[in-house]
C-alpha cells in the first residue's frame, strides 16, 4: 500500500510540474514571439513481481508481472513553429515567416568573427530572437530597447564608384569586367560587405563645394554638371597658392567620373559660353555619403571623424531584408544594409535565456548564417569575414552564407504561440489528474488506518 501512496505522490508532483508549464503558457498569451511549451509524461520505476517466459514445448509463455511507482516529466518540448502576424504599424518592427532567428548582441562581438575555421563556434556567442522590435537608436545603430544591436551585412558603396569599378585594367592594358562583380549587377547597385557586423547608418561628409554647370553642347542636350571639392591648398611661395580639387563630373547620360585638378584660384573656372549660353559657378554645401570600407582581414573601417548620417523613411524589404532610408543630408535613397538570419539544425533544441532570447547550444545543432530570399551569390555574399578567394576561385576560410526561403514581414511582430482554448482544456485535465492522485493518497491512508486498528 505504501507503493500506491508513493506512486500517487509522484503523480501529484508530475501534474504540478505540468500545471507550471500550462501556467507559463497562459501567462505569455500576449507575449510577442513566445513559443508555447508542453510537458510529456513518462512512467517511473517498475517493480517486477514475476518474470516472463517464452514458453516450452509443453506450456505456453507467460508475461512479466510488474507494478509501477508513478510518473515523471520526460521532457518539456517547445513548439518553435511560426506564430501569427500582428500589425504594429512601425516600419522597423519585423517578423520572420518561417525558420530562422534574428541575430543580436553587443557591438564588440563583431571582433570575434575573423574568418577562421573557429568562427563556427564563435557564432554561438550571438543571441537569437524571434521578436523583431527594432529601431535605429541615437548612435545610428539598429537595435532593441535593451541595448542589443542587430547583426547583418553593411552596404559599402555602389557598383561604378571609385572603390567598386565595373571594369578593371588587365595586364594588356585592356578594360575587362571586375571579377568581383556579381552576375547581373548594374551601375549604381549596392555593394555589400561579407562581414557579419552590427547594422548602422553610414557616415556623411559635409564640405563647402562649387557646382559648375557647363552649357549644353547641342540644342537638345542637357547641361553637364561638376562638383568641385577643395581637398588641399599649398603655398608655392612668391604669393602663389595651388589649390587641389576633387572634381566629380556627371554627364548628360547620368554617368559620374571623379578626377583631380589643380588651380591657382580659390574658385573653379567658369566654363566658356556655348551658342551665347553662359556657364555658371555656384558655391554650395555638399554632403556625401561615406560608406564603411571592407578591408578584408582588417575588418570594416570607418572615418571616425565624420558624424553618422540621419535618415528618414526607413523601410525593410520583406523579401531580401534590405534596409533603405532617405538621407536628410543628400536627399537620396540609401541602402544601409541587409539583415542576417541565423539558422540551427534543430530549432526546438535552442536554450531559452528569457526575455525572448535563445542560445544555440547542445541540442540545437550547428548555427549557420543566411539572408532572406534573393540570392547570396548575386549580392556578392558568399562567405563571412574572409578573403574573396584562395587563388582557385573558391572562397578561403570563412562561413558560407546560405540563402533561405524564409520571408520577412515588416510593420508587425509575431504573436504568441499559446493556444488559450487548448491550455484551458489541458488545465482541466491536469486538475482532474491531480484530484485523482489525491484520492489515491486518501484511500491508501484510510486502508493503513484500518490495518493499524485491526487489533484494539
Amino acid at each position: 500500500m505504501t507503493g500506491a501512496m508513493y506512486a500517487a505522490i509522484a503523480g501529484l508532483r508530475t501534474h504540478m510540474q505540468n500545471l507550471n508549464v500550462i501556467g507559463n503558457n497562459v501567462a505569455n498569451v500576449n507575449t510577442n514571439g513566445y513559443k508555447a511549451s508542453r510537458a510529456v509524461f513518462k512512467t517511473s520505476l517498475y517493480t517486477t513481481l514475476t518474470g516472463g517466459s517464452n514458453g516450452t514445448p509443453v506450456m505456453g509463455g507467460t508475461n512479466p508481472s510488474q507494478i509501477g511507482y508513478g510518473s515523471n516529466v520526460a521532457t518539456v518540448d517547445v513548439d518553435m513553429s511560426t506564430g501569427n502576424y500582428t500589425v504594429t504599424g512601425k516600419a522597423t518592427d519585423l517578423m520572420l515567416d518561417g525558420d530562422g532567428f534574428f541575430l543580436v548582441g553587443d557591438k564588440e562581438l563583431a571582433g570575434n568573427f575573423d574568418g577562421s575555421s573557429e568562427d563556427v563556434g564563435r557564432l554561438t556567442s550571438l543571441t537569437l530572437t524571434r521578436v523583431g522590435d527594432f529601431e535605429f537608436k541615437a548612435d545610428g545603430y539598429f537595435g532593441k530597447n535593451d541595448g542589443n544591436v542587430v547583426y547583418g551585412f553593411l552596404c559599402v558603396g555602389k557598383w561604378g564608384d571609385e572603390n567598386h569599378p565595373m571594369t578593371i585594367t588587365d595586364g594588356n592594358n585592356a578594360q575587362v569586367p571586375n571579377p568581383d562583380l556579381p552576375a547581373g549587377a548594374k551601375q549604381g547597385d549596392p555593394v555589400f560587405s561579407d562581414q557579419l557586423v552590427p547594422i548602422r547608418f553610414p557616415r556623411v561628409e559635409s564640405v563647402e563645394a562649387y557646382t559648375v554647370t557647363t552649357p549644353a553642347q547641342t540644342a537638345t542636350g542637357e547641361p553637364t554638371t561638376a562638383t568641385w571639392i577643395l581637398k588641399s591648398q599649398t603655398d608655392e611661395g612668391n604669393g602663389t597658392i595651388t589649390y587641389t580639387w576633387e572634381v566629380r563630373t556627371t554627364n548628360d547620360q547620368g554617368q559620374t567620373t571623379t578626377a583631380e585638378q589643380t588651380t591657382n584660384d580659390p574658385v573653379p573656372p567658369t566654363p566658356p559660353a556655348v551658342d551665347g549660353r553662359e556657364g555658371s559657378v555656384v558655391k554650395t554645401t555638399s554632403a556625401t555619403i561615406v560608406y564603411p570600407k571592407d578591408e578584408g582581414a582588417a575588418g570594416i573601417t570607418e572615418n571616425e571623424e565624420l558624424s553618422r548620417g540621419q535618415f528618414t523613411g526607413i523601410t525593410v524589404d520583406p523579401v531580401t531584408g534590405l534596409i533603405t532610408g532617405t538621407s536628410n543630408d543628400t536627399k537620396e535613397v540609401v541602402t544601409i544594409g541587409c539583415v542576417a538570419v541565423g539558422f540551427v539544425t534543430n530549432p526546438n533544441g535552442v536554450t531559452n535565456q528569457g526575455d525572448n532570447y535563445y542560445k544555440a547550444g547542445p541540442g540545437s545543432g550547428e548555427l549557420t548564417i543566411g539572408i532572406l530570399g534573393g540570392n547570396a551569390e548575386a549580392m556578392g555574399l558568399t562567405h563571412v569575414n574572409s578573403s574573396k578567394a584562395d587563388g582557385t576561385g573558391e572562397p578561403a576560410d570563412g562561413l558560407r552564407i546560405r540563402t533561405s526561403d524564409t520571408k520577412m514581414l515588416s510593420n508587425g511582430l509575431e504573436m504568441s504561440k499559446t493556444d488559450l482554448a487548448q491550455e484551458i482544456a489541458n488545465m482541466i485535465l491536469t486538475q482532474r489528474g491531480y484530484q485523482a492522485n489525491t484520492r489515491i493518497i486518501t484511500v491508501t491512508d484510510s486502508m493503513l488506518e484500518e490495518l493499524v486498528n485491526m487489533k484494539r
